[in-house]
């Protein structure tokens, strides 16, 4: 058995390919069968590592009688959001609009015009827990379609004069007061016992931590910093934590950081590694280098291929079981333990016989026991039996935007460290990325097993550029930040909104869709918008060139607009503000001999040391204008506009 989604490139439509459903990828063959039989489309959206597809895909997409009603009433579309962002924008936005939230799978109705009619997200088979169930459903939209096809096209009319994108906002002006507005949100959802904003599911969103770190440190407000560290804290002590092989879980379900949504996304894991480094900078807390590092160590070993190309996620089920691979029983521990080590590990990592979640245990340090490995070899020993214990399906497609967030954040982490392997890791994913995802400055969404998807998204070159403004930063190598100018200059020709500011999420190389939308708010990930923010403000500041000024305060004065009614729900953008408002320290520092040696890591050693934000120039001998002080290795620093005395102490922030 199988359907024409049989030799397409995503995990997700592939884990579809035997259902008894005849599912069609997104297309023209969908949607002109649909016109020709004059049926309804029925459009299905998920990922491959989503608990909830999973199980709908169990229920009915699996169930022969529901794929009967499928089939001779519908034509059914299979979408992976993650390689299709555009049409995932755009229904999301009708079902948010017709059932007051949404999330996957999301299950919508279309009109072979693409027009949508009905929307929902998962639906059980049979009707019960007073939810419509699928099959039910399935019959009430194809009878109403056979009866009242015109009454369906209406309302699918009025739906999309509902949702569609209006002509935007006039444009405004820049909002300076708009950090400490989200500040004020912030601390106002602020759970002072258990980190975090807000109530359970708490979900990571490392790009608000990055704007409040830098918050704090640019008014000195000790209180914001104090809710990032108690939040990162609680986060790599809790159980979204994987104590056992590192890196993060997507979300926690409770409102202690114990029980996770068990799937891994590459994202989430990228930009934590740069909030815990951010951390680290600010405050010199170990705790949170060790995260960082781990969480790096975690993407190398196990979301890695074979030429520096980072994999997307890891699923949360193991044999249909949510979080099966990472639970433990108790006497399980000490069987592969041995009984006087097992009772140790279980007693430092929060494990009882009883256990903490469902009856089984997750290993977490919520008992503020410290963080430090002193169960190495255990973790070790754990970790290898784990992996025999169970499959663990891996989505190992390719994509261009999550990929350049994991090179931003090793390129990060290399200025921290100073650890070579971390730079070497950041820039063979930058080759992968050109010569597999890249056609001169146009970009591709990503790929599997070499072949393409479509052509790249607004935050495909948001994202990228980013990760080369990095990779400069990290390297001194001008050849990435003249590359950065080229990506982001064409994400200006392809996306740009000339008219309204901002930048659409499709282009001028994208399929045409029935919404054009332009996503300014900042989700689990970063919106391209903001990322466009970030990377036109790096660039006027590292460059000085006065087109990315311009450029840069437009789009800041856009976003200023979009994030007047909840500025806390655009923290990229408002951390490309903080930089716009405070321009970074630019520090040349010259090296005596004595601190030369040795000379080959110098450089680094010297980066290492500085705030993560400043632009460094690091010079090996004196000129005229950069001498040494009494003999000493000497920072030259220049800020607002003004330049410091020569000192042999480096600059904090």
């Amino acid at each position: 058995m199988g359907n024409h989604l049989k030799g397409q490139s995503s995990p997700y439509l592939l884990q579809h390919s035997d259902n008894p459903v005849d599912w069609y990828p997104w297309g023209d063959e969908a949607f002109e069968k649909a016109a020709r039989e004059n049926k309804p489309v029925f459009l299905s959206i998920g990922y491959s590592t989503c608990h909830w597809c999973h199980v709908m895909e169990r229920e009915s997409f699996e169930n022969m009688d529901i794929a009967e009603i499928l089939n001779r009433n519908f034509v059914s579309v299979k979408v992976d959001r993650e390689e299709r962002p555009d049409i995932d924008s755009v229904y999301m936005s009708v079902c948010q609009a017709l059932t007051g939230s949404g999330g996957w799978p999301m299950s919508i109705f279309l009109t072979p015009e693409q027009k949508p009619f009905f929307a929902g997200t998962y639906f059980p088979p049979e009707s019960k827990y007073g939810m419509t169930g699928f099959r039910e459903l399935l019959l009430l939209i194809a009878d109403k379609w056979k009866s009242g096809k015109e009454e369906l096209a209406a309302s699918a009319r009025n739906i999309l004069a509902h949702v569609s994108t209006g002509t935007g906002r006039p444009e405004g002006r820049i909002d300076n007061l708009l950090p400490e507005k989200a500040v004020k949100i912030f601390s106002g959802s602020f759970d002072k016992k258990y980190g975090g904003f807000g109530h359970a599911p708490k979900f990571p969103t490392p790009h608000n931590l990055l704007f409040l770190t830098l918050y704090a440190q640019v008014n000195g407000d000790k209180q914001v910093f104090g809710q990032v560290k108690k939040t990162l804290e609680q986060m790599c002590r809790g159980g979204i934590f994987d104590h056992i092989g590192f890196g993060f879980s997507r979300y926690s379900t409770d409102r202690y950081y114990l029980v996770p949504h068990f799937e891994k996304m590459l994202y989430d894991n990228a930009l934590l590694i740069i909030a815990y480094g951010a951390a680290y900078k600010a405050s010199g807390d170990e705790m949170f280098l060790d995260t960082a590092r781990k969480t790096a160590a975690y993407v190398l070993r196990e979301m890695t291929g074979s030429e520096g190309e980072f994999y997307s996620a890891q699923d949360a089920d193991s044999e249909g079981e949510e979080g099966k691979y990472y639970t433990w029983d108790y006497e399980e521990i000490c069987n592969v333990l041995g009984e006087k080590r097992g009772r140790a590990f279980c007693r430092y990592f929060g494990m009882t016989g009883k256990g903490n979640f469902e009856g089984k245990n997750i290993p977490n340090l919520l008992n503020g026991n410290g963080t430090a490995d002193y169960f190495g070899e255990e973790k070790e020993v754990l970790y290898a039996y784990r992996k025999s214990r169970f499959h663990l399906h891996l989505d190992d497609k390719i994509l261009t935007s999550w990929n350049a967030l994991m090179i931003g954040a090793l390129s990060v982490l290399f200025r921290i460290t100073g650890n070579t392997y971390f730079l070497s890791a950041a820039k063979k994913a930058q080759q992968f990325i050109e010569k597999n995802l890249a056609s001169g400055n146009c970009l591709f969404a990503g790929c599997r097993n070499k072949v393409h998807s479509v052509k790249g998204f607004l935050d495909d070159y948001a994202y990228y550029t980013a990760a080369l403004l990095h990779l400069y930063e990290a390297s001194g190598e001008e050849a990435y930040l003249e590359r950065a100018g080229q990506i982001c200059g064409e994400a200006g020709r392809q996306f740009a909104d000339e008219n309204h500011g901002g930048y659409f999420l499709y282009g001028t190389e994208n399929d045409t869709l029935i919404m054009k939308p332009k996503e300014t708010y900042d989700g689990a990930l970063p919106s391209g918008n903001s990322v466009m923010a970030y990377c036109l403000v790096r660039l006027f500041q590292m460059t000085g060139e006065e087109e990315y000024g311009r450029l840069a305060e437009r789009q800041l004065a856009f976003l200023s607009g979009e994030a007047q009614a909840y500025p806390a729900g655009h923290g990229m953008f408002l951390l490309a503000l903080l930089m716009y408002l405070h321009p970074r320290q630019k520090i040349t520092v010259v090296v005596s001999e004595e601190d030369r040696k040795p000379e080959k890591d110098c450089a680094v050693r010297i980066r290492k040391n500085l705030p993560l934000y400043a632009e460094v120039k690091v010079l090996t001998e004196e000129t005229e204008e950069y001498q040494l002080l009494d003999g000493k290795t000497t920072y030259y620093v220049c800020r607002n506009h003004t330049c410091l005395p020569p000192s042999n102490q480096a600059p904090g922030m």
